[in-house]
């Protein structure tokens, strides 16, 4: 028997689109993450203004302060990369992915407008050059608990499927987590706390997502 044709990118999210239970799905997470990176820089121009506490952070003080953003930058956007990747061969991948990702940005939202955290003594600055459009073009070093970076590392290991994949995410993920506090970017706890957090989220939206679905 000849083999089966795999459906290419474009019949997949074709599906996907006329689909009544994935098309408000994917078209509603858009709208919302749209909507979030335009207010980004209000809230970040908010968040630099008022004045925070400085941590006693007692590995941060131990570790010598270097700038590695070349490193930290590659990880994310090749992992970044990697799930765009199999996200277009998988809209579920990307209805997962978008859906959590709203709700984790919320969730720093409202415990970074919490914790008021100057930053760490030391900082070296790291400035993205691709998202520091959503930061206003600004340099932000309050946005601290909980890590955005850790965060996103996290959420792309939950979402990606294969093994493989899911053993180079790991690796990226304590890459990036280490590199983070080398340049003192953010306190061990805002390291430390984000996976708790990204995960928590990713199993409630992933529930309300269904399984079957995701």
């Amino acid at each position: 028997m000849p083999q089966q044709q795999k459906p290419s990118i474009k019949e997949r999210w074709v599906e996907a689109i006329q689909s009544p239970v994935t098309r408000p799905k994917l078209l509603l997470s858009s709208i919302i993450t749209i909507i979030i990176l335009a207010l980004m820089p209000v809230f970040f121009n908010y968040i630099e203004k008022r004045d925070g506490t400085v941590l006693n952070d007692w590995l941060l003080d131990y570790l010598p302060a270097y700038n590695v953003s070349y490193f930290i930058f590659a990880i994310i956007w090749g992992m970044g990369a990697l799930i765009l990747y199999r996200a277009l061969y998988n809209p579920h991948i990307y209805i997962q992915y978008s859906w959590t990702l709203i709700f984790v940005n919320l969730a720093r939202l409202i415990t970074i407008t919490v914790f008021a955290l100057n930053p760490p003594k030391g900082i070296v600055h790291l400035i993205d050059p691709i998202t520091g459009i959503f930061y206003g073009n600004k340099v932000i070093t309050k946005d601290l608990f909980f890590s955005g970076h850790t965060s996103t590392m996290v959420l792309i290991f939950l979402c990606l499927r294969k093994r493989t994949d899911k053993i180079i995410a790991f690796a990226g993920l304590i890459a990036v987590m280490v590199l983070l506090l080398i340049q003192h970017i953010h306190y061990t706890i805002d390291v430390l706390a984000a996976p708790i957090f990204v995960y928590a989220i990713f199993l409630v939206t992933t529930h309300f997502l269904k399984p079957d679905e995701v």
